[in-house]
């Protein structure tokens, strides 16, 4: 490529005519690339994702065809890979513009899959479409996260987020979490925690974060207080059980928390016998430890034919058992890398919003696979919660490959612009306050994020 001239120079600094500075931004819009570090995080994921998702569906295989299973998890993967090529090249200012169309679209399809829902593993949290079934909060989550990202970024002050936004930030954390608590309290814990950590992101300071989680405990105490004194007072009471129970859409799902938190406070003996309520919990458990430190190879489970739900909610478990401690580990690493790459790049943003975008996006994606993992070896209670990218789900594939798309978006735009108005900067201090006669420089043209 021909080296490009430069007229004449203030104080040391090229300025370049008309001509020459169109061909410069030619070339550096050429030169945009997203974060490769991400890119390559991003694909060693699907690589796990391939190789486990077809060693966890034995239990899935309807037909003689063994490939059935991993062929359609693989065009799910293969729409999320193109979503996030085509995610990563739109300016992330679109995100921006269309963060509330895309929040309220999402609590209209949560209200909807409330009442109109499907039953999927005792909750009614997905809808059809065309044929598909699509699981709503899934999409709530990346919702909050972009319209978390705009109001802090948009109420951001010297010493963090103002009072205005973090009350706004909270309505929308709360009005999630009202909507979701049917759909499953995970997805609650989830959202509220991605949401404290973009608050902690955003600058708050300690007192007011402080203030916040004890009116949430607050709040939360009151609300398993006010749920005791209902069963209290349904105690007894038959007929009502009959009504829920002739409501196919009717799912009360109290008793199976409670249900849930005690087994996990109790714990699994290993001279428990297997029953229904225990089975996931005793042969995710037999998975992991069968697996050991190098585990038996790809492909090589034994668990997963007996395992309920070994390729989404447990899938985890056969990872550990496919390859071992070692392997389990080198995954939870790759989601601690796209965390810490997500906050490199954000330091690097000289606006609030790309920054709040690419770490609310990474916390989402991390917190809920650390969540999975923590379910699975047994930290935390059963629940549902699929692990990022591996996990088989085409809703969660498609919403965690788009937040894998305004992330690179960052990356590309973000990054590369800061750098280019960092280059400018020089070049407007030497133009200030001198008088030239040549050539006007409020013709040249800066751009800025």
């Amino acid at each position: 490529m021909p080296e490009i001239r430069l007229n004449r120079t203030v104080d040391g600094v090229a300025i370049p005519t008309e001509a020459e500075e169109r061909r410069m931004q030619m070339q550096s819009k050429k030169r945009l690339r997203a974060d490769r570090y991400l890119w390559g995080i991003y694909i060693m994921i699907l690589i796990f994702s391939i190789v486990e998702l077809f060693s966890a569906s034995s239990t899935e295989v309807k037909s003689d065809n063994v490939y059935s299973p991993l062929i359609s998890h693989v065009i799910f993967l293969v729409i999320g890979f193109g979503l996030v090529c085509l995610m990563q090249n739109i300016h992330y200012k679109y995100y921006r513009k269309s963060a509330w169309a895309v929040f309220w679209l999402s609590v209209g399809l949560v209200v909807y899959s409330t009442y109109f829902g499907i039953n999927i593993n005792g909750a009614v949290r997905a809808i059809r479409v065309a044929g598909f079934t699509v699981q709503p909060p899934e999409i709530a989550k990346l919702a909050v996260v972009l319209v978390l990202a705009k109001i802090m970024s948009k109420h951001q002050m010297r010493h963090g987020v103002d009072n205005t936004g973090i009350i706004l930030s909270l309505g929308v954390l709360g009005l999630f979490a009202g909507l979701l608590i049917k759909h499953g309290l995970t997805n609650t814990v989830l959202l509220g925690g991605v949401g404290f950590a973009m608050l902690v992101i955003g600058g708050t300071q300690w007192r007011k974060l402080f203030i916040i989680a004890g009116a949430v405990a607050l709040l939360g105490l009151g609300y398993l207080w006010v749920k005791n004194q209902e069963e209290k007072n349904d105690e007894g009471n038959a007929s009502q059980v009959v009504v829920v129970a002739q409501d196919k859409n009717a799912v009360d799902r109290s008793d199976l928390r409670k249900g849930r938190m005690a087994a996990f406070m109790e714990g699994v003996d290993p001279d428990d016998s297997v029953t229904d309520e225990n089975r996931q919990v005793i042969f995710a458990k037999i998975a992991q430890a069968h697996g050991g430190v190098i585990g038996n190879g790809p492909g090589n489970s034994r668990e997963s034919a007996r395992l309920p739900l070994a390729f989404s909610d447990y899938i985890f478990s056969i990872i550990v058992e496919d390859i071992g401690f070692v392997g389990g580990t080198l995954l939870l690493i790759f989601y601690l890398c796209l965390l810490a790459r997500a906050g490199i790049i954000a330091t690097r943003c000289s606006k609030a919003f790309p920054a709040l975008l690419i770490t609310g996006c990474a916390t989402l994606i991390v917190f809920q696979a650390l969540i999975h993992m923590g379910i699975v070896v047994g930290i935390m209670p059963v629940s549902g919660q699929p692990l990022p990218f591996i996990s088989k789900g085409g809703t969660s594939i498609i919403v965690m490959s788009a937040a894998m798309g305004m992330m690179l978006s960052v990356s590309k735009y973000a990054v590369q612009q800061r750098k280019k108005q960092d280059e400018n900067a020089q070049l407007k201090e030497a133009l200030a306050d001198r008088d030239d006669t040549n050539e006007n420089p409020t013709q040249l043209t800066y751009t800025s994020l």
